[in-house]
């Protein structure tokens, strides 16, 4: 259980928290812009105009120059990048992974992170790349383990060492006071000897991330967050998935995040390392990521690339600038273009970008639409659509972590059929327990002549729900908002989970009214469903007849054919 981690609210996996560090406390999911020790487009100073909250630089790059190290040392790194929130450092597995070595050891970065006053260290994991051979994974990872399990007890220990020196000098003030004969020497001696005490050593209270490997073997991604869980850390980056992004396998990056956050505990904060994009935010936090760390603003705009939600231009070819940023009202494409500061004005659009979607997917949280943007967003690219898919593959753990009551459901695709809130209904099919006489229909028909009063049970069909109680209607997540047109894979689910429903309750005899919209299938999709129930089609001249009655009047309860 986090002891510095609040859950605020939640949607999907999704959710807003506050994460509580050094030197303040942060609101997730946000993004914490890459600052380079050496060099910066954009002074670290204002990145809290554009909306960051916590900034993540290099530590090892830090280390490894000696005017940076030893100003980093004598002034601290708040001072060292003018920079008064709080700030995450890496440790040199990035240039590990690049250059295949560094020179810092492991316990050696850990002590100076504590030293320049990091608010969340990391430990020098080895970051192993995607599809590389499971013993090499098994191998990089039992390092990693063992490196985690050592910055642990070093940081443990560093903690319980502040702690014992400030309850020994706080004892040792009251003794003096004590010992001084009066009061206020009593109340000296103990405020002298409680500050001195408690005031620690920067670095006493650095929080520690426990990074989790594995590579494309989600056994292996599985075991490491059962790991790092065990060790308690603060907070808990997901590693080495740079090159899946990069390849655009969004597809895979769904199902390492999937493998680790459903062994992780849930109460921890996620950091999805080398996340920079804005375009696959919404589906990063909708698997339950908190924290991103972006040096696409910077890379891209050396590039020339100009960042929106749905992807990246290249600013050469655009004509007209898709943006209200600061920048982009104040300039064309083609004064931007010409520009002596282009690389600059570049970087705070995307900034500006960035920012704006992190508080798109909050707003998305709070209203419980995360799920509907997830959906627009990964219908920008070919290979997020597929990442869609890979979604909908985790969807049961994704109900677990789904809260039961949102707003209005919308169907935006048809993989709006295999979200939380369908999967749930499903599963509480056998909830319901019906006799008698049921009547199954649109929710709104007026031409059937059947009459609501000949049934026991009225349930509307509504896709890709199927049948339910007609009194629910106007609750979530019934009250959805569905297309005109039925899809062919809602129409699937809906028929499926009214077919489980008819079965659990064999005791009752069942009639389904096929709407107008249902007309439009092919009848071969409703065999099995006339195998557990009665079709009643559209009605015709001879429906009385085969009912065998008089059907009357139309049903005056309707309000028009669905």
């Amino acid at each position: 259980m986090s002891k510095i981690f609040e859950i605020i609210e939640k949607d999907a996996a999704g959710r807003i928290g506050k994460l509580k560090t050094p030197h303040g406390i942060v609101e997730t999911p946000t993004v914490m812009p890459v600052i380079h020790p050496n060099r910066w487009v954009i002074d670290p100073a204002e990145m809290r105009n554009f909306g960051a909250e916590i900034l993540i630089t290099n530590s090892y790059i830090i280390y490894s120059k000696q005017e940076l190290r030893e100003k980093a040392i004598k002034d601290g790194l708040h001072s060292l990048l003018g920079f008064d929130g709080p700030i995450m450092t890496d440790s040199g597995s990035f240039q590990l992974s690049v250059y295949g070595e560094v020179n810092v050891q492991n316990h050696e970065i850990i002590a100076f992170e504590q030293a320049i006053g990091t608010d969340i260290g990391v430990p020098l994991d080895i970051p192993t790349a995607p599809d590389v051979s499971y013993e090499q994974a098994q191998s990089d990872l039992k390092i990693t383990n063992e490196r985690l399990a050592e910055a642990r007890r070093l940081v443990e220990e560093r903690r319980l060492g502040a702690g014992e020196n400030a309850a020994a000098g706080s004892a040792a003030g009251s003794a003096n006071g004590t010992v001084n004969g009066t009061a206020n020497g009593s109340a000296n001696g103990s405020a002298n000897g409680s500050a001195n005490g408690s005031a620690n050593r920067r670095g006493d209270d650095m929080l520690l991330a426990g990074p989790i490997q594995g590579s494309t073997h989600l056994d292996l991604r599985r075991e490491s967050a059962e790991f790092v869980s065990g060790l308690d850390f603060d907070v808990c980056p997901i590693g080495a998935v740079v090159p899946l992004m990069e390849a655009y396998r969004y597809e895979d990056l769904v199902h390492v995040i999937a493998a680790v956050k459903s062994n992780l505990d849930p109460t921890v904060p996620v950091h999805l390392f080398g996340a920079g994009h804005p375009m696959m935010f919404a589906l990063a936090v909708a698997l339950g990521c908190d924290l991103f760390d972006s040096a696409a603003y910077a890379l891209y705009a050396r590039g020339g690339r100009y960042i929106t939600v749905n992807g990246t231009y290249q600013l050469d070819r655009l004509k007209y600038l898709p943006c209200s940023c600061p920048v982009c009202t104040k300039h064309t494409a083609e004064s931007m273009k010409q520009a002596a500061d282009k690389e600059e004005l570049l970087a705070r659009h995307n900034l500006y970008v960035t920012f704006e979607e992190i508080r798109l997917i909050k707003q998305a949280i709070h209203d419980g639409k995360l799920m509907e943007l997830v959906e627009l967003r990964c219908h920008s690219h070919p290979q997020m659509v597929s990442a869609l898919s890979a979604l909908c593959d985790h969807v049961s753990w994704l109900e677990e972590c789904d809260p039961a009551v949102k707003s209005t459901f919308f169907e935006c695709s048809d993989k709006s059929a295999e979200r939380p809130e369908v999967y749930r209904y499903a599963k509480r099919l056998n909830r319901f327990s019906l006799s008698g006489k049921v009547l199954i229909r649109p929710p709104r028909y007026n031409k059937s002549g059947l009459k609501d009063a000949d049934f026991d049970h009225i349930l509307y069909f509504k896709p890709p729900f199927g049948a339910f109680p007609s009194e629910l209607e106007e609750n979530y997540p019934f009250n959805a908002e569905i297309q005109n047109k039925t899809t062919e894979l809602s129409l699937k689910t809906a028929l499926s989970n009214t077919i489980e429903l008819i079965s659990a309750n064999p005791g009752a005899e069942f009639t389904f009214v096929k709407g107008k919209r249902l007309n439009e299938f092919d009848k071969s999709c409703f065999i099995q469903l006339e195998k557990v129930c009665r079709v009643v089609e559209n009605p015709d001249k001879d429906m009385s007849e085969d009912m065998g009655e008089d059907m009357g009047e139309d049903n005056s309860e309707g309000k028009g054919e669905e």
